[in-house]
């Protein structure tokens, strides 16, 4: 749920799975090695995650962001709701990271919040361009949080996606708007959430990881909403619930793709959703990506595929360690 987000759960590539730990919340899924059924599900996935960009997109204009973050949280907490019943056999909340799995939940929260205010000021491509620049920040909490040691290719790497951040904003021109700092703000607390969703992996399976993401963003969510609140009208509502049925979905389905394929294998392909959010740009609001924000694109997604790169050659070098789970399981 991001920048999707989008911040979807749109760059899980970055992201290692730890030695496996004892789920509290009931037997992990395993993994399955079916690349192309997992390739098949991301792409299906970028349609769901760009489709409540860009309806999130339109109903900015009518709506403050915070509501449509409400209704958004509101519509995903309805549907795992089946997850919070204690009788029901989906019941999903028992889990020894409660604190860890609410700083997860408030993370993505914030990463949801800011692409949505971004998206209110900025060409939707623009706002999920930047927001891809997700993994150069998780490339720097895995050094302070995971005790990881980053060489010095995946640090260049790190340096080209911001120079491409940089194409994109043009800070000191004309053509820079303040409201882009949204979007990086957004991919900041995405990153984050990937952090904390690695170090929740194996805990936890996916459906206790996500309820408790939609009572956390909800909850905080309902205390917010009455100092914005903007009566909605029935067409508001309605595209409101698209947003959190095709959010919820996209997140879904990606869940499902990181059991079939590892993260670096799924990668390149998580960016074609930059391809859809810029087809339904131009059909519903006539926006058209300039040289400026395709270039910087292009940057950002050389170093994603690159870093992606370099976590395919330490996952092969891990290999050895028995019993490690997806992170995403």
């Amino acid at each position: 749920m991001t920048p999707p987000p989008a911040a979807a759960a749109r760059l899980d590539s970055a992201l290692l799975p730890l030695p496996a730990k004892k789920s509290s919340s009931g037997k992990v899924p395993a993994r399955a090695d079916r690349p192309l059924r997992g390739i098949a599900l991301i792409l299906l996935s970028t349609v769901f995650l760009g489709t409540s960009d860009v309806t999130s997109k339109y109903l900015s204009a009518t709506l403050p962001s915070i509501e449509i973050a409400w209704i958004r949280f509101l519509v995903f907490t309805l549907i795992m709701s089946p997850a919070m019943l204690p009788g029901s056999p989906l019941y999903a909340l028992r889990t020894g990271s409660v604190g860890l799995q609410c700083v997860r939940g408030a993370a993505l929260l914030g990463s949801s919040l800011f692409f949505i205010s971004g998206l209110r000021f900025l060409p939707i491509a623009e706002a999920a361009s930047t927001s891809f620049v997700s993994p150069l920040f998780v490339t720097a909490l895995s050094i302070i949080f995971l005790d990881e040691k980053v060489g010095l290719r995946r640090w260049i790497a790190t340096g080209v996606g911001l120079f491409g951040v940089l194409i994109i904003l043009r800070p000191g021109t004309s053509a820079f708007h303040t409201a882009a700092f949204f979007p990086l703000l957004s991919a900041f607390c995405w990153a984050s959430t990937l952090v904390m969703t690695r170090m929740i992996s194996g805990r936890d399976a996916a459906i206790t990881t996500m309820t408790y993401s939609a009572i956390v963003g909800f909850a905080i969510l309902s205390l917010m909403v009455p100092f914005a609140w903007v009566t909605p009208t029935w067409q508001d509502i309605l595209f409101g619930v698209v947003v959190g049925v095709a959010s919820t979905a996209g997140q879904w389905i990606v869940v499902l793709a990181f059991r079939y394929a590892d993260a670096s294998v799924l990668a390149p392909f998580s960016y074609t959703q930059l391809l859809w959010v810029s087809i339904l740009g131009y059909l519903v609001f006539g926006e058209v990506p300039d040289a400026w924000t395709i270039t910087g694109a292009a940057f950002i997604v050389a170093s994603g595929l690159y870093t992606a790169h370099r976590e395919r050659v330490r996952h092969s070098q891990l290999l050895t360690v028995p019993g490690e789970p997806s992170p995403n399981a």
